[in-house]
């Protein structure tokens, strides 16, 4: 029996106090500990909406395709602002293979084929109610049917970089690569590269 079955939650308030590009709340909950005590605690919560990210692997010439592109967020923690990751972005209503599909799409310029479905994880459940589903697929130069880099009326501006799995890791460790989704699925894809074939 876990010790936090005696634990219990009860949200007091929800109060907005942005909501322009993602709804930032404040919330009061009642929370009873694993010892019996009550508290008043205070938490500020983004609602992100889910989102759908890939890994996407050319086993002929070992490479993964990433992108890179502006992040405010780095660039706020003197980490560098145009940060390489792995293919991303929100669900807009679709379902996540579908969102995916067309993320990869609009800013590699690949056409994924067959698509797995690895796990889904929340990013920062800390401050966030974000949720990424995870998927792979394998590629090759003929499912590469436009430029990618983003679409133009969203103001996306991202280069495509192609990578050889194997300096991935390496790259991780110097910090060339500290977005923690694309570590997720580079870390996956070393443990899995034989079944990536």
């Amino acid at each position: 029996m876990s010790k936090f079955e005696k634990a219990k939650a009860d949200i007091v308030s929800e109060k907005t106090l942005a909501d322009q590009w993602t709804r930032l709340s404040t919330f009061e909950v009642d929370y009873t500990d694993s010892r019996g005590e009550q508290h008043r605690l205070k938490r500020e919560v983004y609602h992100r909406t889910p989102a759908a990210c890939i890994l996407l692997y050319d086993p002929s010439h070992e490479t993964v395709v990433l992108v890179r592109q502006y992040r405010l967020p780095a660039q706020l923690v003197g980490e560098p602002a145009w940060m390489i990751e792995v293919p991303a972005g929100l669900l807009d209503g679709d379902d996540p293979e579908a969102a995916i599909r067309r993320e990869a799409m609009e800013e590699t310029g690949f056409r994924v084929r067959d698509v797995r479905f690895l796990f889904k994880a929340m990013t920062s459940p800390g401050s966030s109610t974000e949720v990424i589903h995870f998927f792979a697929a394998v590629i090759d130069t003929s499912d590469r049917v436009a430029d990618g880099g983003g679409l133009a009326e969203e103001h996306e501006d991202i280069e495509v970089v192609e990578v050889r799995l194997s300096d991935v890791m390496a790259m991780i460790e110097k910090g060339d690569i500290h977005d923690a989704k694309t570590i997720m699925l580079l870390q996956w894809a070393v443990l899995n590269e034989a079944n990536l074939r």
